[in-house]
Parts: C-alpha cells; sequence; structure tokens
C-alpha cells in the first residue's frame, strides 16, 4: 500500500488543504460558481451538490479498482510522479495567474447551479486527471487506515468543496466590491506556493516508499 502518512491526523490536515487547493483552483466550475453567484447567494450549494453527482461515482469507482490496480509497485510508482508532478504544475500554474482574475456581470452560463456543476465538472479533463492520480494518492492513503476513513475523507473532500463554493457565492453577491484582484492575488499566489510544496512531497515520499516495495 502507497504509505502518504501513518498518522491519521496528519493524513486529514493535508487532505483537507490539498482539497482545498484543488477547489480553489481557478477553473470553469469556479467561474460558474462566480457567475451563479450574482443573482443567488445560496448558488455554491447547488453548484457543490452538482459537482458531488459526478465526483462521489469516480472515487466510488477508485475505491472499487484499489484491489487489484493500485497494490501494483509500478503503478504507486507511477502514481507519485504523475500525481506530484501534476501537483507542481498546478501551483506553478496558480501563482502565475494569481493576477488573472475578472468578474463581469453578464451571464454567460444558460443552466442552472447544479446543471452547472454538473456539466462544467465532467467536462472538466484536469479534474478528471487529478483524481486519476493527486485524488488516487490520498484515497490510496485513506485505505491504508481502512474503509470508514475512506467514507470520512470522501465527505470531507466534498465539504471542501461546499465550503468554498458556498463562500464564494455568498462574497460575490454580497461584497463583490471587495473581491478584487488584490485579494485573489494574495490567496491564490498562496495556496500555489503551498501546492507545489506538496508536488515535491508527493514525489519524493510515496515514490521513495513505491521504490523501496519494486
Amino acid at each position: 500500500m502507497l504509505e502518504f502518512t501513518e498518522n491519521i491526523w496528519i493524513f486529514f490536515a493535508s487532505a483537507i488543504f490539498i482539497s482545498l487547493t484543488g477547489v480553489m483552483m481557478p477553473g470553469p466550475l469556479f467561474a460558474a460558481t462566480v457567475e451563479k453567484g450574482y443573482k443567488d447567494e445560496r448558488a455554491g450549494i447547488k453548484v457543490a451538490i452538482g459537482h458531488g453527482l459526478v465526483e462521489f461515482p469516480l472515487m466510488a469507482l477508485i475505491i472499487v479498482s484499489l484491489d487489484y490496480v493500485f497494490e501494483n509497485d509500478l503503478v504507486k510508482l507511477g502514481i507519485g510522479l504523475v500525481g506530484g508532478t501534476l501537483m507542481l504544475f498546478l501551483g506553478i500554474s496558480m501563482f502565475r495567474g494569481r493576477r488573472n482574475f475578472a468578474v463581469t456581470g453578464k451571464e454567460t452560463i444558460p443552466y442552472g447551479p447544479v446543471a452547472a456543476g454538473i456539466i462544467t465538472t465532467a467536462t472538466n479533463p484536469y479534474f478528471l486527471l487529478w483524481w486519476a492520480t493527486v485524488g488516487a494518492v490520498l484515497v490510496i492513503n485513506a485505505e491504508f487506515f481502512g474503509p470508514i476513513v475512506v467514507l470520512v475523507f470522501a465527505i470531507v473532500h466534498w465539504s471542501c468543496d461546499l465550503g468554498w463554493y458556498t463562500f464564494t457565492t455568498l462574497v460575490v453577491y454580497r461584497t463583490k466590491h471587495l473581491w478584487t484582484p488584490r485579494v485573489h492575488e494574495i490567496v491564490f499566489g498562496s495556496c500555489g506556493v503551498l501546492m507545489m510544496a506538496f508536488g515535491v512531497y508527493f514525489i519524493i515520499g510515496p515514490t521513495a516508499g513505491a521504490i523501496d516495495g519494486l
């Protein structure tokens, strides 16, 4: 089993941080959330529900496949390398794009918040790649502690989605003037640096453990 950490509290702390940095990464789902927040302060809850309708089945597929796919040492090594590299890429992209944030009042998404969550999630290749690499590492580590922890991890991860998108729409709806490029630069710049650090940790830690098992 790929061991990210044997301390359950460190696991959940890192899982929450990694989940939040993934959720806070600018993308189509975040853009849809911001747009829907102009007219509905609770749109974030609905977007998160739509997102979960895609995410929970995907997590279940990963869990089912663990028994015969992720026990292979070469697969573990690949996940460590690809997952760590992807996290580095996302961290660099987040840091570089910290100034490129703009919100307009023109609605470009004609469907409702739940549908927006489903569509922008299912059509986002980066979301699928994240779960096939970084997310899979977290699921593998959760499996190390047992099935109950896997379930708790799934709920905690989705709660990060729910919390962030709810917060986003509340901010956009109630205090649009506070959501400035400067705020975006500080938040995403900091998260980008931390994500790059976790990327290095993914490569060095899990990959070293997989190599030892070869």
